[in-house]
């Protein structure tokens, strides 16, 4: 049974450049707040937090002079209200994520509507529909857009950073075949994050040659469920864990060969006790 790691794994760019800002923070200022999770990872979470990161779900919630910006960015109406409040601002927002967010406040400038494929819930859709001055819509089903009654004459796409490049070309192509001769005209911008990109076509590659993936990261973070999806759809069987503790021995039986990729905020020591994990079990035949 062979164990082979994805050519792409660990911290992306963006994870190491706001937990660099985090650190130098801290640092200079000893306990801070940051508005929702630095990044979507408990491990690096609960790490930042004895060193003196408290994380709050609300801006109202921040009591102390210093309030730090996850790398998922805000809408620009939080930013004023902390800067209104007298609070120094730490803004870690990955520079991809600025780039949509860029996009979508031209685009509402330029007086077209915007729509975002991504998960409507997720921090990082919130805060770039906020830049579009909440004039557009976040969705991940076309028909959202294509079954609107009265239609914008000017509408501009873009993607949540993290997305499948796939998925969004065909929700691009489902809108457009639909809506392009009931509006003036149509932008679609490409925001995905390239690092996303290669990693994921590196997880794909080794779905496809292996019997068994192991996905790590985050159950909140939608880079890796966007991971484990697409390797699931290759027809290999696919598991997520957060950490080694979560690997099942079961899994393994009868496997030949087991491929590991992981989230974009998953920490190398997490990366490598789950392949000691694997290689333990495999000595044991699978056996906890």
């Amino acid at each position: 049974m062979d164990i082979e790691k994805a050519s792409e794994t660990g911290f992306c760019f963006g994870v190491k450049r706001a937990l660099r800002i985090l650190e130098e923070t801290i640092a200079e200022h000893g306990t801070v707040e940051t508005l929702g999770p630095v990044v979507h990872n408990q491990q690096v979470v609960d790490r930042f937090a004895q060193l003196g990161a408290r994380a709050v779900e609300r801006a109202d919630q921040i009591a102390g002079g210093v309030a730090v910006i996850p790398s998922h960015g805000v809408s620009p109406d939080v930013l004023e209200d902390l800067a209104s409040r007298g609070l120094k601002v730490v803004d870690t927002t990955c520079p991809n994520v600025r780039r949509a967010q860029s996009a979508a406040r031209d685009l509402s400038q330029a007086g077209v509507w915007v729509v975002i494929y991504g998960d409507p819930r997720h921090p990082e859709v919130k805060g770039i529909l906020g830049w579009a001055g909440h004039k557009g819509v976040a969705t991940l089903d076309s028909r959202t857009v294509t079954d609107l009654p009265d239609l914008p004459s000017h509408l501009g796409l873009l993607s949540q950073t993290t997305r499948n490049s796939a998925q969004y070309a065909g929700f691009v192509g489902s809108i457009t075949g639909e809506v392009l001769s009931r509006v003036d005209e149509l932008r679609v911008i490409n925001t995905l994050c390239n690092i996303t990109k290669r990693r994921q076509a590196a997880a794909l590659e080794l779905a496809r040659r292996v019997s068994l993936m192991i996905v790590v990261g985050g159950r909140h973070s939608a880079n890796t469920r966007c991971l484990a999806d697409m390797c699931s759809s290759t027809g290999t069987e696919t598991h997520l864990v957060e950490t080694a503790g979560d690997i099942d021995g079961a899994w393994l039986e009868g496997q030949s060969a087991i491929g590991v990729t992981t989230g974009t905020s998953i920490p190398d020591g997490v990366i490598d006790e789950v392949m000691l994990k694997l290689e333990g079990l495999k000595e044991r035949g699978g056996r906890v």
